[in-house]
């Protein structure tokens, strides 16, 4: 499948996902679970926003699939996710039985599923992912650099 016209597609609606999580004052993270080529879940990091370190997009993404699919066996679903998923997010990727993670740019100081470990593929668990990356990086670490960079220019701003 690689990074196919339909991962493209996916990852634009994650990306788009992802900007309201800045407009509220969070880290532009966004996450769309595709089931049955339909767009089941659409979530973004709400950190800031519930003042809750789990609300990750990827967390409120399963949350939304599990409630779509009345089960908490996500078989058959892929995420989409604007950055490479962090250690709880894998986990739960990996516990929610997801077929398939597509993600964006790469996490070198959290990612879990290539970057630092790779909990998705492990062997040791009971469920493993198939896993694409670098679908639309470009854009999704630009989005990351841009939201850093307006805050760094904030924090100075302030001081």
């Amino acid at each position: 499948m690689g990074n196919s016209k339909e991962d493209q597609r996916f990852m634009r609606a994650a990306i788009s996902a992802a900007a309201i999580a800045e407009e509220n004052g969070d880290v532009p993270i966004g996450a769309v679970i595709v089931y049955k080529n339909q767009i089941i879940a659409k979530a973004y990091n709400q950190r800031q926003q519930l003042q809750d370190p789990t609300a990750h997009a990827e967390i409120v993404a399963l949350t939304q699939a599990a409630a779509y699919k009345e089960n908490w066996h996500l078989n058959g679903c892929t995420m989409y996710v604007t950055l490479e998923p962090c250690p709880m997010c894998a986990g739960a990727l990996v516990l929610s039985r997801m077929d398939r993670l597509v993600y964006g740019c790469d996490d070198p100081k959290a990612g879990a599923c290539k970057s630092l470990y790779n909990i998705v593929q492990d062997d040791r668990l009971n469920h493993r992912l198939e896993v694409t990356s670098g679908v639309l990086a470009e854009q999704c670490s630009q989005q990351l650099q841009e939201f850093f960079a307006k805050r760094r220019i904030e924090k100075k701003n302030n001081q």
